[in-house]
């Protein structure tokens, strides 16, 4: 009797979990994140700009790449050190930062009235919103030539044209964040008898700031490729004068020197930005895995 009551006992316990609706279940097993050490992150980064690097001088040295195609890296740094040397790489940096600079920050202070107004209140949103929408449209190049009739081709164009293409994205990215900002809030603190502007200031922006930032990002990254477009109206000084020299003389180490400065201007911007994302956001330093990003 005993054995046949076990028997029983262990069939009803397998067709429990059956029963249950839980057969074929596993344990579930957490994932720990394992934070990489700062080290390996840098290293795995490092890794494509040195692939390519490589294959530049590895087509050069077999002749592949000839120099009247693209000079070799040897020659890029000969000429970094010619022009340094003489003064007129320097000089076109500090003209080239101060027009980058200058428009950027017209066209991140254009942006930000502009969308936090159309955000926060519902009459600039029907009032500038469409309009605005509409010029986002209308690509920045091709306003090069209407610039060049209406300022000429002195600084003024050059540093409207980068304020022009850096103002949209800084106004897309504020308007999002500002309406996305949570109502309740906001309509908490009017009860609490703060005024619009003292609502915009301590809610609304710290509320839009990741927003804000990605504007920042892409602001910072167009003026840029808008500097290489306004340094091509008649410049007399900057990095694009030294390209349009390097052409006239089919000096291919002059222009990948040019093209590299460009280059390292974006990823320096870049990488300011990221840096004040870990200052302001500390908590999206962490990536999907919840280890450092």
């Amino acid at each position: 009797m005993t054995t046949t009551t076990a028997a029983a006992s262990a069939a009803l316990s397998k067709e429990t979990p059956a029963e249950d609706g839980t057969a074929g279940l596993v344990r579930p097993r957490p994932q720990v994140s394992r934070p990489r050490p700062r080290a390996y992150a840098l290293t795995v980064r490092t890794l494509g700009p040195v692939a390519l690097l490589a294959l530049w001088w590895g087509s050069s040295a077999t002749g592949l790449l000839t120099p009247d195609v693209l000079a070799s890296p040897n020659q890029v740094i000969d000429a970094v050190g010619e022009l340094w040397g003489n003064g007129q790489l320097p000089d076109a940096l500090a003209t080239s930062l101060t027009r980058s600079g200058t428009g950027l920050v017209i066209g991140l202070a254009a942006g930000l009235a502009l969308g936090i107004t159309t955000g926060f209140t519902r009459l600039g949103d029907e009032l500038l919103d469409s309009s605005l929408q509409t010029l986002r449209t209308i690509p920045f190049l091709s306003l090069v030539p209407l610039f060049m009739v209406w300022f000429g081709i002195n600084e003024t164009a050059k540093i409207l044209l980068i304020a022009v293409a850096t103002t949209f994205p800084m106004y897309v990215s504020t308007t999002g964040g500002v309406r996305n900002t949570d109502r309740k809030l906001v309509e908490a603190m009017r009860s609490f008898g703060l005024g619009r502007i003292a609502i915009v200031r301590q809610v609304v922006l710290p509320g839009a700031l990741p927003s804000l930032l990605a504007g920042l990002r892409l602001s910072m990254t167009l003026s840029v490729i808008a500097l290489i477009a306004a340094e091509e109206i008649n410049a007399t000084e900057g990095i694009g004068y030294l390209m349009s020299q390097a052409q006239s003389y089919a000096r291919t180490d002059i222009l990948a020197v040019c093209i590299l400065v460009y280059g390292l201007l974006g990823l320096t911007a870049d990488i300011l930005v990221r840096g004040l994302e870990r200052v302001l956001m500390p908590w999206r330093t962490a990536g999907p895995g919840g280890g450092p990003r």
